[in-house]
């Protein structure tokens, strides 16, 4: 077991010493790997290709094969310029990412720091969630992003040094509301970062709704959070300007959550972002297992 630990940490190491050298490269020659590797994801051999393919079908059963076809080649073109932007944060610098990752109207967040109150903001995988590493650089509050712990140590640490980079805190699910009430304790106002559209356990399924036409479980941590801390809920609309460019639009969804409905939140942030997807569908991560759960398996 030692010697294989020694021999993935090698291969790890060699891996992370290639993508250093590969980012001190500029964006656009970055993309040429990106172009490659469309080949190999949307062709042959092919990422996953049956389950984007079933997902796009069940999700419009109004489209047509062709239409069909367009928006998946579309998904893998995007799908590769994501992991190519992603790796890229090791030698994106503060001007650069500002640049290629706007906020329309970040003075939303300003009027709610004004106010003295923390926020929880949700999004899903949609557009580059990935670039809100940068948020930090734009606002005063301490901003939080919650996270599972990947299996693998050395790709975590690689994983939380990317978000981290420009003063993100990752805290992982499980340890959410302890450090969150300790913010609180302490008088810190902070911004919380949730994937909306993540995959709950199967043993922690709360609540189900429908999500493209299929019944789909859903993670409750962004209403509970925003509830048991009395937190405004926003929005994060990414969208895509063009190859390596993204701008933010900050939806307000609810300023008192406290008065709202048992799983109001959750269906409300849940129905934003099927309209977001289904007029790009493009940008929505199709290779998700987001319905690998049935109803009658929870239950």
């Amino acid at each position: 077991m030692k010697c294989l630990n020694m021999i993935n940490n090698l291969i790890f190491s060699i891996f992370y010493g290639i993508c250093r050298l590969f980012t001190l490269l500029p964006l656009r020659i970055q993309y040429l790997v990106s172009d490659i590797f469309y080949l190999f994801a949307c062709y042959f051999p092919g990422y996953r290709r049956k389950l984007v393919y079933e997902n796009l079908r069940r999700a419009f059963p109004e489209k047509s094969a062709a239409e069909i076809n367009s928006i998946a080649r579309s998904f893998y073109r995007h799908l590769c310029d994501s992991l190519v932007e992603t790796l890229a944060l090791m030698g994106l610098g503060k001007r650069q990412i500002m640049k290629r990752f706007r906020y329309r109207n970040p003075g939303v967040l300003s009027r709610y720091y004004a106010e003295g109150k923390s926020v929880t903001v949700v999004f899903g995988h949609y557009g580059n969630w990935e670039w809100l590493a940068g948020l930090p650089l734009i606002t005063p509050y301490k901003v939080l992003a919650l996270y599972k712990p990947l299996r693998s140590k050395n790709f975590d640490r690689l994983v939380l040094s990317l978000r981290q980079k420009f003063g993100i805190r990752a805290v992982p699910e499980k340890k959410a509301l302890r450090v969150l009430m300790e913010y609180k304790k302490k008088g810190e106002q902070t911004l919380t970062l949730f994937l909306g559209d993540q995959r709950p356990k199967l043993t922690r399924i709360h609540h189900w709704t429908t999500f493209f036409n299929r019944e789909t479980p859903v993670f409750m941590g962004v209403e509970k959070i925003s509830r048991k801390l009395d937190q405004p809920v926003l929005f994060f609309d990414i969208q895509k300007i063009k190859r390596g460019y993204y701008e933010v639009e900050i939806i307000p969804l609810f300023d008192d959550p406290g008065s709202t409905a048992p799983f109001q939140i959750t269906e409300e942030h849940t129905r934003i972002l099927e309209r977001i997807i289904r007029k790009k569908p493009q940008y929505w991560l199709w290779s998700h297992k987001r319905w690998k759960y049935t109803k009658e398996e929870a239950e």
